[in-house]
């Protein structure tokens, strides 16, 4: 049976791996290990709090939003292929001069071509968008859930700050939100007492 003290120390390690997910070149390894480790602690406080909703509503959430990137990402990726054509974008990448410092002027768009370039990219960003609103719903309702079983208040409070974080990406100040959620997740997890408190003697957390 897993223990809270375990979690709290996978969670609260794990978080701080995220945030350093801005470190160059090695920050996607510690952002990957960070949520595997977060994500283990909430399986861990969802079999403690026998809810299993929590550990449910993160697992789609993460799965939604790596779908999200992925759907985006390919319909971007697709519009700029279907403009350009494969065999002009391969030419001009082959060109370009390897390990020559400098700037190089991409390929021209087709004449017709800024309108379906412009549609797709917005299409893609939409997809991503949107799908990452409805995994914040999901993340805020496993941390909703863990703030009531475990009476740490801040859950709840990071779980609404990442969702409003998520909602306003499509502006640059969503970004800096979703950062600060990051370190509130470290707060939140660091807060998890050792030992599990009665549900009746457990603080209620403050409603947002």
């Amino acid at each position: 049976m897993p223990q809270l003290s375990q979690a709290k120390t996978l969670g609260g390690v794990g978080s701080i791996l995220m945030i350093l997910s801005f470190v160059p070149a090695v920050g996607w390894l510690l952002a990957i290990a960070g949520a595997i480790m977060v994500l283990v602690a909430i399986k861990y406080v969802s079999e403690i709090v026998e809810d299993k909703s929590i550990f449910n509503n993160m697992l789609l959430a993460i799965i939604l939003g790596i779908v999200g990137l992925v759907v985006g990402i390919t319909v971007i990726l697709g519009t700029v292929l279907s403009v350009f054509g494969v065999g002009n974008l391969a030419s001009w990448f082959s060109s370009i001069p390897r390990g020559v410092p400098g700037v190089y002027t991409p390929p021209a768009i087709p004449s017709g071509g800024l309108p379906s370039l412009i549609l797709g990219a917005l299409t893609g960003l939409a997809v991503i968008w949107v799908l990452l609103i409805v995994s914040a719903i999901l993340v805020r309702r496993s941390y909703s859930s863990m703030s009531q079983k475990l009476g740490v208040g801040m859950f709840n409070t990071t779980g609404l700050i990442y969702l409003i974080g998520a909602a306003l990406t499509i502006v640059v100040v969503g970004v800096i939100i979703l950062f600060v959620a990051l370190v509130l997740n470290v707060v939140s997890f660091f807060s998890i007492p050792d030992q599990q408190m009665p549900h009746s003697a457990a603080p209620q957390p403050t409603s947002m």
